[in-house]
């Protein structure tokens, strides 16, 4: 062919006509190319997160009452969504149901999805038992904000953090220890992470508020048991709670939930250190004037505390009959007093200052200056000042060297100083080294709030946080329901007065009230840093679950 003027032309236009297809053509491969590229890079990163958040376990043993209890230990994450509906549009695996709305809805970011909650959890299975015979315990810690470390190392677990005495412990290495006290001979355990801290994550759009509140964190609760028992075929095993400070706001929440949301009856809660309104709260009661109860209702721990460091100007004996008749006091002639406010003349108040230092060390000139009201952080930085020493918040038996001579209240608190690493150091040693659980991942103790505030609207009131209608009403809908109180003389975070006081206003009739039982020891928040204490807690804790479901028969 003669290459001509014309056919220069000819190919000209059908280059022309034909390019932008070609062109269309080579893009459409490129972005299949992408396309397959970012299937290719999202199926690898499910894969990489799949593997990292596979459940581990492992076996292990323990001695407890004459038993040697072989068990399964479970570490995992379930995720739960921030709302029934979408709740029941994740898999157990955590990922939307195929078709699903969710699953339709799912957007092409992960951080532009529904929020949702990533839980991490250790559970504790007795080998060979039934599982419709076998009782189930959930626990959790309080904060709000922190991880179940605390209860895990601590209380009924199958391992034990070393820690008796009321000194602060030397550095590591920690002991860690076989618990001859975990409550496995009794009842399976679960250690439950709230969202946000241990090993779980908070997923999705703006995910704090949806799971940093008093109805938002148990509703959270009550979707991963729903899942667990699920998961574990659990649904008809006896189910009992175990939260500790703000674990028991939330179990009282949560059960309520539980019983009338979710048709889990409950055979049992137990509650450790418990504050159910905040009301009461000694820390800042000077922020609420007029409301003199936290004053009240702390006066029985101040006397325990003065007692154990000997700063009484006559010193009885034996701990509990003294306590007996500082609780009537307290509740008689020293409620009377401050109810009279203004009223009081100036010689009732020099009476009433004496018999508060009779009972509660401090000089008489402190409680007349202090208008008789003095605060937990105001008491702890005074009962030893003398020797230039803090008391303890969490546990008043401990005591450490005073931050600042002149301040007016306590600036830390000694015994979370004095215990704290060696919880935090062992259970990450632990559950990596043997729950094999963990590699490449960080463990919160803490939630991270990030400028989150937790918020303290419940059922859509703005008002002072109180859940003792939550309770109630869990047990009239369920009358068959327990409950077991326990609490530390020593605990000036949550007074064992206080718990009492609140049990016994809870509006219900006279006779539920015999569903209710109080079990108090010569220890602090953590009752369980005490040995002593510890045992009486499984003993009577396993007491307390066997004598339920035998009422139950």
């Amino acid at each position: 062919m003669r290459f001509t003027p014309r056919l220069a032309a000819a190919l000209v236009v059908a280059f022309l006509t034909l390019a932008p297809t070609f062109i269309r053509a080579l893009a459409d491969d490129k972005k299949d190319d992408k396309k397959d590229d970012k299937k290719e890079d999202k199926s690898a990163a499910a894969e990489k997160e799949k593997a990292l958040y596979a459940d581990s376990t492992t076996q292990g043993t323990v001695d407890v009452a004459g038993q040697h209890i072989a068990y399964t230990a479970v570490v995992g994450v379930l995720t739960v969504a921030s709302t029934d509906n979408n709740d029941a549009q994740l898999g157990l695996d955590g990922k939307p149901l195929p078709g699903t709305q969710l699953a339709l809805n799912e957007p092409d970011k992960p951080k532009d999805a529904p929020p949702t909650a990533r839980m991490s959890y250790v559970a504790y299975f007795k080998k060979d038992a039934k599982a419709e015979d076998r009782p189930i315990t959930f626990f959790y810690n309080g904060g709000p904000g922190a991880a179940s470390v605390w209860l895990h190392m601590g209380s009924l677990g199958p391992k034990h953090v070393v820690t008796e005495g009321d000194q602060h412990l030397p550095a590591a290495p920690y002991k860690l220890a076989d618990n001859p006290e975990s409550l496995l001979d009794t009842s399976d355990l679960v250690f439950i992470d709230m969202p946000g801290t241990g090993f779980g994550r908070l997923l999705g759009k703006d995910p704090g508020p949806a799971f940093w509140g008093i109805d938002e964190d148990a509703n959270a609760f009550a979707r991963f048991i729903v899942r667990f028992i699920t998961k574990y075929n659990r649904w008809n095993s006896p189910k009992f709670l175990f939260g500790e400070s703000y674990g028991t706001t939330r179990s009282a929440v949560l059960a309520d939930i539980l019983e009338n949301n979710k048709s889990v009856d409950l055979n049992g809660v137990i509650l450790l250190s418990q504050i159910f309104n905040f009301t009461t709260d000694i820390d800042e009661p000077a922020a609420n004037p007029g409301v003199d109860l936290p004053y009240i209702l702390a006066l029985p721990t101040y006397a325990a505390t003065a007692w154990y460091h000997k700063k009484l100007p006559n010193q009885p004996a034996a701990l509990d009959p003294f306590l007996k008749e500082v609780e009537e006091y307290a509740t008689g002639p020293y409620s009377h007093a401050l109810a009279l406010g203004t009223d009081l003349s100036e010689s009732e108040k020099q009476a009433v200052a004496e018999k508060l230092h009779e009972y509660a060390g401090l000089p008489v000139a402190y409680w007349i200056k202090a208008n008789l009201r003095v605060s937990g952080g105001e008491f702890s930085k005074t009962l030893q000042d003398d020797q230039n020493l803090t008391t303890g918040r969490l546990d008043t038996r401990f005591s450490g060297p005073t931050l600042d001579p002149l301040s007016e209240g306590a600036e830390y608190d000694p015994q979370s100083s004095a215990i704290s690493s060696a919880y935090v150091s062992l259970f990450n040693d632990y559950v990596r080294r043997e729950l094999k659980y963990g590699d490449g991942q960080t463990y919160l103790p803490e939630a991270l709030f990030s400028g989150t505030h937790w918020d303290e609207k419940h059922n859509g009131h703005t008002a002072s946080t109180n859940v003792a209608n939550d309770l109630a009403e869990a047990l009239k809908t369920n009358p068959r329901l327990k409950i077991m109180v326990n609490g530390g003389y020593y605990d000036l975070a949550t007074p064992f007065f206080a718990a009492q006081y609140e049990e016994k206003h809870l509006p219900i009739p006279q006779s539920l009230a015999k569903n209710i039982e109080y079990d108090w020891y010569e220890s602090g928040h953590m009752v369980y840093v005490r040995n002593q204490s510890l045992k009486q807690l499984h003993d009577r804790v396993a007491a307390f679950i066997t004598s339920t479901l035998a009422d139950n028969k």
